[in-house]
C-alpha cells in the first residue's frame, strides 16, 4: 500500500471536535521523544505532514490526518484516517497538565467507533518504560493491541536490533501472533512492511 496524498483535518482536544465518523482510523501513541511525527512523515511521504519539534511533549491535541481521500485509482482504494496522539512521559510537564492529556486520549480511545487499531512506538534502543508497559496493556483491555513499532532502528546494530525486539516482546508481554517492526525515519527503512499492516488491517474492515 501507498498513501498517495494525506491532510491534516482537525485538531482536536475534546469528542465534539472530532471529525465526522464512517472513516477508519489508525491511531499512534508514543513517548514523548520516540520520533512520532518523524514516523508519520516517513509513511506518508510527507516532508511536514506532523512537525517535528526540538521541544518533546510539545503535541497536545489529538491530530486527525485524512488519507488517500482523494485517490481513485485501484493502489490506494483505502480512504482512511491516521490519528497522531499526544505523547506521553515528558518529565517537564506538570501534574495537572499530564492527567488532562491522559483524559484527552482516554475519551477518544473508548469511545471512538472508528478506530480499529493503535500503533505503539517504543524506542529500539532502550527497554520499554513503566509507561510503555501501562499504556500497551491498555491498548490490550480494549483490543487495540498488536503493533508495535521500534523507532530509530538505525541507531542499532543488526545483533543489538534482534536481541533488543525480544526484549520489547518479553517487556510488553506480546503474544505470538503480535508484531514488532523496527523502522528507520532517518534510513527510510521498515515503513514498508508498516504500510502493508495497515494495509491488512483495513483491508479486514472493509470484508468485515
Amino acid at each position: 500500500m501507498k498513501i498517495n496524498n494525506s491532510e491534516l483535518e482537525t485538531v482536536a482536544v475534546k469528542r465534539p471536535q472530532y471529525p465526522p465518523e464512517g472513516v477508519a482510523e489508525i491511531a499512534f501513541a508514543g513517548r514523548s521523544n520516540v520520533g512520532k511525527s518523524s514516523l508519520l512523515n516517513l509513511i506518508t511521504g510527507r516532508k511536514s505532514l506532523a512537525r517535528v519539534s526540538g521541544s518533546p511533549g510539545k503535541t497536545r491535541t489529538i491530530n486527525f490526518y485524512r488519507c488517500n481521500a482523494k485517490s481513485d485509482d485501484g493502489e490506494t482504494k483505502y480512504d482512511f484516517r491516521i490519528v497522531d496522539l499526544p505523547g506521553y512521559g515528558f518529565a517537564k510537564i506538570s501534574r495537572s497538565e499530564s492527567e488532562k492529556w491522559g483524559a484527552m486520549m482516554e475519551s477518544y480511545l473508548e469511545n471512538r467507533a472508528d478506530l480499529i487499531k493503535v500503533v505503539q512506538l517504543v524506542d529500539i534502543r532502550h527497554k520499554p518504560s513503566a509507561q510503555d508497559v501501562q499504556m500497551y496493556d491498555y491498548l490490550r483491555y480494549y483490543g487495540l493491541d498488536g503493533i508495535v513499532v521500534a523507532t530509530k532502528a538505525d541507531k542499532v546494530s543488526s545483533n543489538e536490533r534482534a536481541k533488543n525486539i525480544k526484549e520489547i516482546r518479553k517487556t510488553l508481554d506480546m503474544g505470538k501472533g503480535d508484531v514488532v517492526i523496527p523502522v528507520s525515519a532517518l534510513k527510510k527503512t521498515g515503513e514498508k512492511e508498516l504500510l502493508a499492516e495497515i494495509e491488512r488491517l483495513l483491508a479486514a474492515r472493509m470484508e468485515g
